[in-house]
């Protein structure tokens, strides 16, 4: 008894001098790669410059993986006319999907809601009508006056709506954007850019798909009026789903469409064009120059392990990481096995570790240039182990540097 205890005790004082910081460097990285992407045997295709487009501004970009495939004078400020009402959508999704309002919930139409010029959904001045009737009001019959309705049940009034669009799209990153009103009807201070307005849409797509199937609606009923989706997209294409149009002498005809093919969906965004048809052709081909020449890959689904990391002095010998977030990255048709993987992480992890916490990168590169990078995060937290295991796991630390070096 007494030799397991002399035998113990001197190896923890081993172990204890060689933890010592000196001949421990947890800072020192690794260079690691995870699977590869299989090789595509599909000859690639030589990808041409964007179609020329009529509008004085244009953007396309991948929804899942954010990156731009087309744009001019995107980040041009420029009315946006009906487009406006993007975000007072996103406002209005925002809010039900945090439960402040329900869509069964009713607003009370008030007269300058019913007296709002330009379209409408034909609300009538006193008339109590349900959320989810002013949101299709919106989207299919662009209704200025359920807009205002809905500014005035949620802010208050159109100018504390207006703040709090203008708070949603500083937080969404739309740097150039101002919103003065819920409707887009003109003002000189009033102004957004493509570049922004794509970013807007990809929010309403990717937060609230709970809501999305409304964009795609062709007709809406409302005190006995039906009325047609201006988004002729939609009576064209059955990929294109959504999602607003706009017009104002100011503003010229503007659109922002989106479109799903099996797994890839696009958002294009056309401002001013010169009349409804050169809008709607304008979009339809930045749509089909996205879906023709490029691709849109699924690469890792958020908190699946992307590979178990060596760990020391924990309850566990290993450390699942992964990404938080789905990860998509478009590159052009044909191209996928010029795509290679790489990850940095910590060369020794040492626990307690906890979960969320970043472990290191990820990198995709695309004929050797890195296109993407994502995080990698912990999927589970691990404690720290026995005093036993600890100091074991330190001569292991030690050797294992030794023999590195």
């Amino acid at each position: 008894m007494h030799k397991r205890v002399h035998a113990l005790t001197s190896f923890l004082l081993f172990a204890a001098v060689f933890a010592h910081p000196k001949f421990l460097h947890a800072d020192s990285y690794q260079t690691d790669r995870l699977a590869q992407p299989k090789p595509d045997q599909t000859s690639p295709l030589i990808t041409p410059s964007a179609p020329s487009i009529h509008a004085k501004a244009y953007f396309l970009v991948d929804t899942n993986s954010g990156k731009i495939l087309a744009e001019n004078n995107s980040d041009k400020k420029l009315p946006p006319a009906s487009l406006t009402k993007l975000m007072t959508l996103y406002v209005v999704s925002k809010a039900l999907h945090n439960e402040q309002i329900h869509l069964e919930d009713t607003v009370h139409i008030t007269k300058k809601a019913w007296k709002t010029g330009g379209s409408r959904m034909f609300v009538k001045e006193g008339q109590d009508v349900r959320i989810e009737d002013l949101l299709k009001g919106i989207i299919v019959d662009s209704g200025n006056d359920a807009c205002v309705a809905l500014a005035e049940h949620l802010g208050g009034s159109e100018e504390g709506f207006a703040a709090l669009m203008n708070q949603e799209a500083q937080q969404l990153g739309m740097m150039n954007s101002h919103f003065t009103d819920s409707t887009g009807l003109p003002q000189p201070e009033l102004y957004t850019t493509a570049k922004d307005l794509a970013i807007l849409a990809r929010a309403i797509i990717n937060e609230f798909p709970e809501y999305y199937h409304w964009y795609k609606q062709k007709w809406f009923t409302f005190n006995e009026i039906r009325q047609p989706n201006r988004n002729r997209l939609l009576w064209r294409d059955s990929h294109v789903d959504g999602m607003k149009t706009g017009h104002t002498d100011e503003a010229g005809y503007c659109l922002a469409s989106s479109a799903k093919r099996d797994d890839m969906r696009l958002v294009a965004i056309v401002l001013g064009s010169p009349s409804e048809s050169v809008r709607a052709d304008d979009s339809e081909r930045l749509l089909k120059y996205g879906f023709r020449f490029f691709e849109t890959h699924k690469l890792y689904e958020a908190g699946k392990p992307l590979a178990e990391l060596p760990l020391y002095k924990g309850m566990s010998q290993t450390l699942p990481i992964g990404v938080l977030q789905n990860h998509y990255v478009t590159i052009p048709s044909g191209q996928y096995q010029h795509l290679t993987i790489k990850t940095e992480v910590p060369k020794y992890l040492k626990a307690p570790i906890q979960q969320g916490q970043q472990m290191g990168e990820l990198v995709v590169l695309f004929n050797g240039e890195a296109v993407s990078s994502r995080p990698l995060y912990a999927l589970k937290p691990v404690s720290q182990g026995s005093l036993f295991s600890r100091a074991k796991d330190s001569v292991k630390l030690v050797f294992k540097q030794w023999f590195s070096a």
